[in-house]
């Protein structure tokens, strides 16, 4: 999309959405005229050019690529907020340093740009803010845009607020995809449910795009994938373990926003948990400092034990990192006087990284059981910052840190979803080894140091992020090095057999270490845009994904086409 047009959709026609979805109503509308509904037994169906499931990252850039290409899309979403990891679960971005200029598509940094108009049009900024050219609401450490996940998800709406007038998207809030009707290599339709009312709906396409957040149509579908940690032996990474273990996953997080309001009590009753997790000390390798509802953790890189520092307030905490300052995504002082009582920060911290039980690849309720006990742990990490933790003045706790359910769009506070770091990943035609992006065995493998990661000639995209893996469910401490700036090789999102179903969040063909710097949120948009667009260029050309991957001047003409929209394939030297 070109930037001149998103931003006439921004001021114009997506205003009415993006005001509807801050309101807390989403923007909800069903697209019957180029979607041919029926009713069929009674049930419901569409069908449309593709079926999204997922209204992540991915997913909404999948379905954004394939309308401005002229197709219908059905587009699916468990919660009743699309974006994500950036709006339902609360997760301000994970981003690199040349994220401004390069380093993902252009879409996607007209999103951010968005994001940024939306708070200079509607929001009562000081002038030293509006004059700010990269202007971070927040001014949180970890990005250079630190927002509020309602404004990511007005701007979300305000997109795709045209297609769904026009009848070109259909946007299936509160959607569940439960069942899938396959023969041989071939999705024909999936079944999704109504959360709200029960009913089910049929939903067939020439092509499916899993942007689930734990790869949920692999398995319906009998795509072949995989789960957890591969051994050494199979993949020859250098930081694979000896033994693997398809169970261990990342930890997962129950995010949740807080203010603080001095001279004020807010503390929340105690946890039912909170017994257990206040003496509670991880069991892992390497060790644990101590008690993980403490200010001492084990650091990612050396894993030594490490102190961070907590004021809410964000005055300096000396040496150590003010963990309120981390995702900060409300910095009082950017508006004008009397528009905050204080700053609002996001919680998704080590300590609330939830390992005590794996989500990929479980039943229904044993997934609800440990997201229970995930959000038990936060609410309990709240209770401890309020009432025990180390304060400079010599006190203990923070009585005026209030939970904001606002911010999160729920009752409870916490965030609509789990903040989910690993899913069921294909088997792909190609897998992302260690020895392609990482920069300790990349230099093994080419003798040198390298300035970049592998060179791959099917690139569709590009991205960058350290290898960060959090702490896990077999025991694994921190797993954090140094990665390069690497590409996104087409043969990564193409499982082995199927030929109509593709990945698009964090189920590419990579593996437990590689999907480490694959899984933030630029390249889950990379990635989906790309899918997007392989499916318009595949319909087009009435070829297969698989024939655009094998064919190398079909490739060649593919890669020009996604470059002339705005995706960088290789980076700039």
């Amino acid at each position: 999309m070109e930037r001149r047009k998103f931003m006439e959709l921004l001021a114009t026609g997506g205003a009415v959405a993006a005001s509807t979805a801050l309101s807390g109503h989403p923007f909800i509308a069903l697209g019957d005229t180029v979607m041919r509904s029926a009713s069929q037994g009674g049930q419901r169906g569409y069908s449309a050019d593709v079926i999204i499931a997922g209204g992540g990252l991915g997913g909404c850039a999948a379905a954004l690529a394939t309308l401005r290409n002229g197709l219908t899309v059905v587009l699916t979403e468990e919660t009743d907020w699309i974006g994500g990891q950036l709006t339902q679960q609360g997760v301000p971005p994970d981003e690199h340093q040349w994220i401004e200029t390069h380093g993902a598509t252009q879409c996607y940094r007209d999103f951010r740009a968005g994001i940024r108009q939306f708070y200079m049009q509607n929001y009562p900024l000081t002038e030293m803010a509006k004059g700010r050219r990269y202007f971070n609401p927040g001014d949180g450490t970890v990005s250079a845009l630190c927002h509020e996940p309602r404004v990511a998800l007005a701007v979300l709406h305000a997109l795709f607020a045209r297609y769904i007038s026009a009848g070109k998207l259909t946007l299936l809030l509160e959607h569940r995809i439960v069942a899938a009707d396959v023969s041989g290599d071939r999705v024909h339709a999936l079944k999704a449910r109504d959360l709200r009312e029960g009913m089910e709906v049929q939903l067939s396409a020439p092509y499916f795009v899993d942007a689930t957040e734990l790869g949920d149509l692999l398995p319906l579908t009998g795509t072949e994938y995989v789960t957890g940690a591969e051994s050494r032996k199979e993949t020859g990474e250098l930081h694979a373990p000896e033994t693997g273990n398809p169970e261990n996953n990342q930890a997962f997080t129950a995010c949740f926003a807080m203010d603080y309001i001095p001279g004020e009590n807010h503390v929340i009753n105690r946890p039912e948990e909170y017994a257990f997790w206040q003496r509670y000390v991880p069991a892992m390798q390497p060790a644990w400092p101590g008690n993980l509802l403490d200010l001492d953790y084990s650091d990612p890189k050396t894993l030594k034990p490490k102190n961070l520092g907590f004021h809410p307030e964000g005055k300096s905490t000396g040496n150590t990192l003010n963990l309120w300052n981390y995702r900060r995504i409300i910095n009082k002082a950017n508006f004008t006087p009397g528009t905050y009582r204080g700053d609002i920060s996001i919680v998704n911290w080590p300590q609330n990284d939830y390992f005590l039980g794996n989500i990929v690849d479980v039943d229904e309720n044993e997934f609800k059981r440990h997201v229970a006990r995930a959000k038990q742990l936060s609410l309990s990490w709240l209770y401890w910052l309020q009432t025990e933790a180390p304060r400079p003045d010599g006190r203990t706790g923070w009585p005026g840190l209030r939970l904001r359910p606002d911010i999160m769009g729920t009752t409870d506070g916490l965030a609509k979803y789990p903040y989910v770091r690993e899913s069921r990943r294909i088997k792909a035609l190609f897998t992302i080894l260690e020895e392609h992006v990482g920069a300790e065995n990349r230099m093994l493998v080419t003798g040198k140091e390298p300035l970049r990661a592998a060179d791959f000639h099917d690139s569709i995209g590009i991205g960058y992020y350290h290898i960060d893996l959090h702490p896990s469910t077999g025991g694994n401490n921190y797993i954090d090095f140094g990665s390069l700036p690497f590409q996104i090789p087409l043969g990564a999102l193409l499982p082995r057999r199927m030929n109509n179903i593709l990945p698009a969040n964090k189920n590419i063909g990579t593996t437990h270490i590689t999907n480490g710097c694959y899984r933030l949120h630029p390249v889950e948009w990379g990635i989906g845009e790309a899918v997007g667009m392989l499916v318009a260029y595949s319909l087009g050309k009435k070829i297969t994904p698989r024939q655009v991957y094998e064919k190398p001047g079909v490739l060649e003409e593919f890669q020009q086409l996604i470059r002339s929209q705005g995706i960088e394939t290789h980076w700039p030297k």
